[in-house]
């Protein structure tokens, strides 16, 4: 005797663990973002806060999937990102301009360094606990 119904079965279960999968996948993203950006954070040169506070994280649906961006939103953030660093330490000059030109913990290419540097493990380990059944 034929069971009827087998292959409308199957492609409900794939469908339903394609759709939990993405769900997954999305927070896992989401938390990589995070962790990343804990690492970035100590790293970027700040002056008064402006470009540490215009921080972002976006998830991004894509054809098959999820992608992640990370950034500032302050208008000079890749000047400052691409700076060779070579004014750290410096005294700032000017009427309002008080201490240096950069924290002593920053450092040039600070998204970088953070995400493949210094959080790398703590990333790699946001995706294997992400992942476990």
């Amino acid at each position: 005797m034929a069971v009827k119904g087998v292959s409308e079965v199957n492609k409900n279960i794939r469908n339903k663990l394609n759709e939990i999968a993405n769900i997954r996948s999305a927070r896992i993203i989401q938390q990589v973002m995070i962790t990343g950006m804990t690492f970035v954070s100590p790293i970027t040169p700040m002056d008064m806060s402006n470009l540490i506070n215009s921080q972002y994280r976006e998830l991004i649906p894509i054809p098959k999937g999820w992608k992640g961006r990370v950034g500032y939103t302050a208008n000079y953030a890749a000047y400052v990102n691409n700076a060779k660093g070579t004014s750290k330490g410096k005294k700032r000059t000017g009427k309002k301009s008080q201490g240096n030109y950069w924290d002593p913990h920053a450092e040039p290419d600070f998204i970088n360094k953070g995400f493949e540097r210094d959080g790398k493990e703590a990333i790699k380990q946001v995706i294997r606990d992400g992942y476990k059944i």
